[in-house]
């Protein structure tokens, strides 16, 4: 999985309470749904937006207990703008690396093709080299062997007449 730098996930948080006020664990969830985030990486994001005034809080009571809810802030529309176009120029550019157009899928089939006939060829005067080195080996060891038949050996020069 790819590892998210702190701008992306400002983003992702601010997109989230950009479409309604949210209490930490919703917010967690509906991050979640897309990228792997705890609750744990999620609240010190919230008290930095915070801080940085991108959110405010509020509380409201539910089944007897408070909730803290975050809600953008005016400042946090003009960050995630910032943040939605720095991301548009990026992904652009990863999905010119990752992505090829049909045109692109169809000349490195041709090149791979190309490439794999070349490999066979290869393999094949290597093996017709091996082929033909182990044939003239198998000669010279055969003629090496009638050769030796010719020659007497010694003590036997006189044992063959």
């Amino acid at each position: 999985m790819f590892q998210l730098g702190s701008a992306l996930l400002d983003g992702c948080v601010l997109a989230v309470l950009a479409r309604e006020d949210a209490y930490g664990y919703s917010l967690t969830q509906d991050i979640k749904q897309v990228i792997p985030v705890s609750e744990s990486t999620l609240y010190p994001v919230l008290r930095r937006l915070q801080k940085d005034q991108m959110v405010t809080t509020y509380d409201q009571p539910h089944s007897g207990r408070n909730r803290r809810y975050y809600r953008i802030t005016d400042e946090g529309h003009r960050h995630l703008r910032n943040i939605q176009t720095s991301w548009g120029t990026f992904k652009d550019g990863v999905d010119s690396l990752l992505n090829f157009t049909p045109e692109e899928i169809a000349a490195l089939a041709v090149a791979v093709d190309a490439a794999d006939k070349e490999a066979d060829m290869q393999m094949q005067r290597i093996k017709d080299k091996h082929t033909a080195t182990g044939a003239l080996n198998h000669e010279k060891s055969q003629d090496s062997t009638h050769n030796t038949q010719d020659i007497p050996q010694s003590g036997q020069e006189g044992a063959r007449t």
